[in-house]
This record gives C-alpha cells, sequence and structure tokens, in this order.
C-alpha cells in the first residue's frame, strides 16, 4: 500500500537520507526501496505532472545532471514511499525558464529543458505548483520592472491566449519564439493582439499573433531573489 506524506515522514521504518546527501543519492535510495525502476517511476510521475517525464529524465535526475523541482521531489517521495530529504522537505523551488525583455528583441526564452535549469526558492504565500519563473533582461521595462527580477507566471500546456489575460501585465511568447512582457490587448484583425509597453520609450507592438500568454502572478525584486 502507498503511504502517505505524513506517513513517510513519522514512520520508523522509512530510512531518513542525511542532510548532507545530494539529491540525486536520494533518489536513487528512494528507487532501491521501492523496486522500481528508471522507466516504471518515469511512467507513474508522467502521470501526474504536467510536463513530460520519461526515462532519460529520471536518468539525468539520478547522475545529478537534472534538478528536482520540489513537487517532483513530493511526488516521487509519495510513489516510493521513500522518506523526504529532512534538509529539502522544508524548501520549495520554482524552475527559471529562461529570459522575457519589453522593448528589446530577447532570443533567448525557454533557454532550458522544462523542469531543467536553474531554481529559486519560492516567494513566501505562493504556490510552487504549476508555477515557473523568468528572468528580467535589460531596462526597457524601468522603473516597473529591472534587470535581474524574476516574474511568475502559470503557463498552461494548451497553448492559448485565456480570456483573463487581457487587459493584463503578462509573460507571453511571439510566433518568432521570443518572449515579452507586455500588456495584452486584442488586435484588430481576428487573432492577433497589440502588446503595450510599460514606458513611453518603448513603442507598442500591433498586430502580433502569439503562442501563448499568462497574467503574472508575482514580481519578485533581483535583490530578494534566492537562487539554488
Amino acid at each position: 500500500m502507498m503511504l502517505g506524506v505524513a506517513d513517510m515522514l513519522f514512520a520508523d521504518m522509512a530510512p531518513r537520507t542525511p542532510i548532507s546527501a545530494p539529491l540525486n543519492e536520494w533518489l536513487i535510495q528512494a528507487l532501491d526501496h521501492s523496486g522500481l525502476s528508471q522507466s516504471a517511476l518515469a511512467e507513474l510521475l508522467d502521470a501526474r505532472v504536467q510536463k513530460r517525464i520519461d526515462r532519460s529524465i529520471i536518468n539525468k535526475m539520478t547522475l545529478g545532471k537534472r534538478t528536482i523541482s520540489a513537487e517532483e521531489m513530493l511526488l516521487i517521495s509519495e510513489i516510493t514511499g521513500f522518506d523526504l530529504p529532512s534538509d529539502t522537505a522544508r524548501i520549495a523551488t520554482i524552475a527559471i525558464a529562461g529570459k522575457v525583455g519589453a522593448g528589446a528583441r530577447v532570443p533567448v526564452f525557454d533557454t532550458y529543458e522544462k523542469g531543467d535549469g536553474p531554481q529559486v526558492e519560492c516567494p513566501p504565500g505562493l504556490s510552487p505548483h504549476n508555477i515557473v519563473a523568468v528572468e528580467i533582461e535589460g531596462d526597457s521595462m524601468e522603473p516597473v520592472y529591472s534587470a535581474g527580477d524574476l516574474l511568475f507566471y502559470t503557463r498552461w500546456s494548451d497553448g492559448s491566449v485565456p480570456s483573463d489575460a487581457i487587459g493584463k501585465r503578462c509573460v507571453c511568447e511571439c510566433e518568432e519564439g521570443l518572449g515579452w512582457v507586455k500588456v495584452v490587448r486584442p488586435g484588430r484583425d481576428h487573432g492577433t493582439f497589440d502588446l503595450h509597453s510599460f514606458n513611453d520609450q518603448t513603442p507598442t507592438m500591433y498586430g502580433v499573433r502569439l503562442k501563448w500568454a499568462a497574467p503574472i502572478k508575482l514580481h519578485w525584486p533581483a535583490e530578494l531573489a534566492r537562487k539554488v
């Protein structure tokens, strides 16, 4: 029978990983404890998260070549019945997907494989589930946002521009694959949008076709962000 998180935290029979153990070693121990193969764990994990998880991803995790997010750690712990590491059980992290710009063209959005790349500690009061962060590039959003600031948002997998994004500050991606932070408004032609900037120095982008847009949930200044 699969143990719940509370059962695992207090069950005497569940071995506790030392605080100094790297997360890849914790994952290897969890696999050994459960008897699951990497492929079996990948299949079970893939069914419970939005992003694609396959055996190659699990293999990268065990080799320390791919970070394990807080959400993934919790699910792996539930699936394998293996206790969470005591030093990471209290720390929630969010993946940084890449960088975005406002006035300047920033073709470095979605730089990292989903779940890979740097992580940042989850800001207080924000749930880490289904949340992604991007880093501001350049100074074209001053004084609203500064270079190095982080923006947090929920990006759904259907690749749409939801109605609640209209008229709000959003992280979005155009058809050219560039990331932008703009106020999204309907365009003149069907399926297009006008992207408004935050200052008078950066002109509005008219008639842009977007792959997706997501309202910003939180702006976190660079000096407060703790990357891990």
